[in-house]
């Protein structure tokens, strides 16, 4: 048997072992509502293809392309991205409790070049601490605004720590921001992130923007609408018109959020009925889709975030990585499945993510 024929079954065995029925459920799907040709499919050719007839510079093309020619996944159109924010954005104790080794900054790094990440996305202080050293080795990507959880009493808003220009400065390939969609706050974050995205884009860097929603109203019923299509993909839309290059957003769960919230508010937002019965399906790939088709069908590459670290981690990030891949996402950003355990089970979870990205058999939908 030939090598590649080996890995295939190598990769399909390990697929059916994790996911047990849900193997077929996934890998077999196909989606009906909005077709694979109805969305720019991710490639080798993604950034050429994609930036090279919009109004992106030369050096924002060089170091996005720097991102996707690093890692196991170089030149392959995906990416695997480790960003460690938790020490601000949940606090250091907490996050690094499960393992210590996580406080020094430099571990954080190794980890995202052992496990063949295609950059590493963190704090100022984290990135900057070891700069010289790394940023020439494994593409930077400099978050630049968190919330933080020592203001008492606690409040949820995404202030800025640091600037653009200090990114520049540290050789960063690009700048991260969160916008809490859908919060009081979210005005205010527009504008300053949109003017940050605007600098990056000047000096040369790529930008990723986390499209998270934030209201205690979106929870109706016992149901996180959070986690909708819906809510998200629109969040998907905004972050593409500010010109984030590639867009955060969580793997969507559920679906008709703007429904849900117009039986509690008449006349929140708006909605058409065409968006749950002609562009999506109850399906977790037509659900991810939908937020595909929402980043500008797919020219702001949508990456899903792998969640919290739990007792199921690797069929977890399995799982979520397919319905990434088939539903036409360009890869997932994995950071407490990945860090909050030792570093060799860390950097096998992230294999483990990346071999999603590299089967040939695990298509697009």
């Amino acid at each position: 048997m030939s090598e590649t024929a080996t890995q295939k079954r190598s990769f399909l065995h390990t697929a059916e072992e994790l996911l047990d029925e849900e193997a077929h459920f996934l890998l077999d799907y196909t989606c009906k509502a909005v077709t694979q040709n109805e969305i720019q499919a991710p490639g080798p050719d993604w950034v050429d293809r994609i930036f090279g007839v919009s109004n992106r510079s030369i050096p924002v093309m060089r170091n996005l392309q720097s991102i996707f020619n690093h890692g196991r996944l170089a030149r392959t159109g995906y990416l695997s991205i480790l960003p460690v924010d938790q020490g601000v954005e949940h606090s250091a104790g907490a996050s690094f409790a499960p393992n210590p080794l996580y406080f020094d900054p430099e571990n954080i790094v190794k980890l995202a070049i052992e496990g063949g990440c295609n950059a590493v996305a963190s704090t100022l202080g984290t990135l900057g601490s070891v700069a010289r050293k790394y940023a020439h080795k494994i593409p930077f990507i400099l978050k630049i605004n968190h919330n933080e959880l020592l203001s008492y009493p606690n409040s949820f808003d995404q202030i800025l720590f640091a600037n653009v220009q200090q990114a520049y400065e540290m050789g960063a390939a690009a700048v991260g921001a969160t916008i809490y969609f859908g919060s009081p706050e979210s005005h205010r974050q527009i504008k300053e992130v949109s003017e940050a995205f605007h600098m990056a884009h000047e000096l040369g860097m790529a930008t990723i923007l986390w499209c998270y929603l934030r209201n205690p109203a979106f929870k109706i019923d016992g149901v996180d609408y959070h986690e909708s299509a819906d809510l998200t993909g629109q969040a998907n839309y905004l972050g593409a018109t500010i010109e984030a290059d590639i867009v955060k957003q969580k793997l969507p769960v559920v679906n008709g959020g703007y429904p849900a919230l117009n039986r509690v508010t008449k006349g929140y937002g708006k909605y058409s009925e065409q968006m749950y019965d002609k562009l999506c399906s109850d399906h977790p790939i037509d659900l991810c889709r939908y937020q595909v088709l929402n980043g500008f069908a797919g020219r702001a590459g949508l990456i899903n975030s792998g969640g919290a670290s739990g007792k199921n981690d690797l069929k977890d990030a399995l799982k979520t990585a397919i319905i990434n891949k088939r539903a036409g996402g360009i890869g997932l950003i994995s950071g407490r499945k990945s860090f909050q355990k030792s570093m060799n089970e860390g950097v096998k979870l992230l294999n483990l993510i990346q071999d999603v990205y590299l089967a040939k058999e695990v298509t697009l939908a």
